[in-house]
């Protein structure tokens, strides 16, 4: 079902986006200098800390993907779902506060590449060059990701030209990162949440009720369910199993994520920040899988409205709001799936604008430029940045899965090591840093194209990022003294802060 524009459904969608553009708008009141526009001035705290980080994280394969994936394979395809907690809760205790009082030390360092070059004192910047490359690589093909799986909501709920809903989708998103930077994307970000984390928990529960209606007196789901939908382990192999678990690797990696523990108020809110991440990202995901799940008995019962779910499984989560709700509020439901498009899509704009900026514009270009200058220049950036990601998705044939997968596994094995290795070994060298960044980001690349025993490429390429890390910062010569008293303060201070 198509909707048109004086539609319930669409005049929902419509209040959010202005919701969305309003909330730019005080973002533009609130930033006065680049740290504002790219970091929100150090200023968030526990709450908006920890639902931005979620929501920057979880973008449409969490409402589309995942419980397409479940609805046709089983509860198989929740092994992704286990590896990405275990890792984001690692994340938060390994990385999170221990970067965010790092980067402050580390010369108030606002991006990725900054808090490497000043970690290890690159003065020749060539780390700072190289790890802004590679932000920009996968970021592109990242953020083109999230342009084709906006395109896609708009196309199928719509009707739209692929192209228009490429640029009406994207325009969504680029309005308010443009206008408002890192304060309005944060804010977004935690409606946006509150909205995901809503929507999967209302439709799962109100779809089991309308099954539960539906079955005869002693019948069960094992009636209208295959078997083999129960069983995780049916068709799974070591190899496949490691591979989708894999993906909590990705997390110590991700620049957007990264982002938002640098952007906290202070360590303090780390603590309970992580604890309400970690409790939304777990209910969401709990959510996404069972929503995939229970649509399989649900729609053997209401044969008649599965044509689209059968067509393109990915569209459960839309069919199941469209079917069992009022318009108004599947309006609403179905508004969490642009916020989840939105909110990755937002902050991946302004990481790739930030290294832009920061680390290519103000490092070599203008040493010396204002504040305001290097706000615009920022704007523009984020304009330049999402203009090559509609050109690449711009493609009817592209893949989201494929193209998240790809990034997801780039960041991750060439930044992962790297970062946890920064934070916690005084003997890391620049060298050693740079070598990881470099033998993670092209094993994935090379790793991919060939495929080679069917294992995720986030594997071989975070083992051997982490070797090649350790391997020449042993053989290179050792850090400096400053380097290692700048270390050891920062670890003494953290100990003295007793963050749990």
């Amino acid at each position: 079902m198509q909707l048109s524009w004086n539609d319930p459904t669409a005049i929902m969608f419509a209040i959010y986006l202005v919701a969305m553009l309003g909330i730019g708008a005080l973002g533009y009141l609130g930033t006065k200098n680049l740290s504002d526009y790219i970091l929100g001035g150090r200023s968030l705290g526990s709450f908006v800390t920890a639902l931005s980080a979620g929501a920057s994280d979880m973008s449409g394969w969490l409402l589309m993907g995942l419980p397409g994936a479940v609805y046709v394979s089983g509860l198989s395809e929740a092994w992704i779902a286990i590896g990405l907690v275990a890792g984001a809760y690692l994340n938060w205790r390994l990385v999170a506060a221990r970067l965010r009082l790092y980067t402050e030390r580390a010369g108030n360092a606002l991006t990725l590449p900054d808090y490497l070059a000043n970690r290890f004192e690159d003065k020749g910047n060539l780390l700072r060059i190289v790890t802004a490359l590679v932000i920009l690589v996968f970021f592109t093909l990242y953020c083109a990701s999230g342009v084709v799986a906006g395109a896609r909501l708009f196309e199928n709920m719509f009707g739209m030209p692929y192209t228009t809903a490429l640029w009406v989708g994207a325009a969504c998103t680029i309005a308010y990162v443009l206008i408002g930077g890192f304060l309005a994307v944060s804010w977004t970000d935690t409606i946006q949440a509150s909205l995901m984390i809503t929507a999967l928990i209302l439709a799962p529960v109100i779809a089991w009720l309308a099954v539960q209606g539906q079955l005869q007196p002693g019948q069960d789901w094992h009636a209208i369910v295959a078997p083999e939908k129960f069983d995780m382990m049916r068709g799974a192999s070591l190899v496949g199993i490691v591979s989708l678990l894999a993906w909590g690797l990705g997390y110590f990696g991700q620049p957007h994520i990264l982002v938002r523990f640098m952007a906290a108020s202070s360590v303090q809110t780390i603590p309970a920040a992580r604890r309400i991440s970690m409790t939304w990202m777990i209910l969401c995901l709990v959510g996404a899988v069972a929503v995939g799940f229970i649509g399989i008995p649900y729609f053997a019962l209401h044969e008649g409205g599965a044509a689209a779910v059968n067509a393109n499984a990915e569209t459960v989560f839309m069919e199941i709001s469209k079917q069992l709700f009022n318009p108004w509020i599947a309006g609403a439901l179905l508004a969490a799936i642009l916020a989840a498009v939105m909110s990755t899509l937002s902050c991946q704009l302004l990481v790739c604008s930030s290294a832009l900026t920061e680390d290519i514009y103000r490092a070599f270009l203008r040493k010396n430029a204002s504040q305001q200058e290097l706000v615009w220049v920022g704007r523009i950036m984020v304009l330049v940045v999402a203009l090559v990601a509609i050109g690449i998705a711009s493609n009817p044939e592209s893949k989201v899965l494929g193209m998240v997968s790809y990034a997801w596994a780039g960041f991750g094995a060439a930044f992962g090591p790297v970062i946890i290795l920064s934070l916690w070994w005084e003997r890391m060298t620049r060298a050693g840093a740079l070598a990881g960044i470099v033998a993670g980001a092209v094993t994935v690349l090379v790793w991919k194209q060939f495929g080679w025993l069917g294992l995720y490429e986030i594997v071989p390429g975070f083992i051997l990022g982490w070797i090649a890390v350790m391997v020449v910062s042993v053989l290179s010569s050792s850090p400096s003294t400053s380097m290692r008293q700048a270390h050891g303060a920062v670890q003494r201070e953290f100990a003295q802060l007793s963050v749990s």
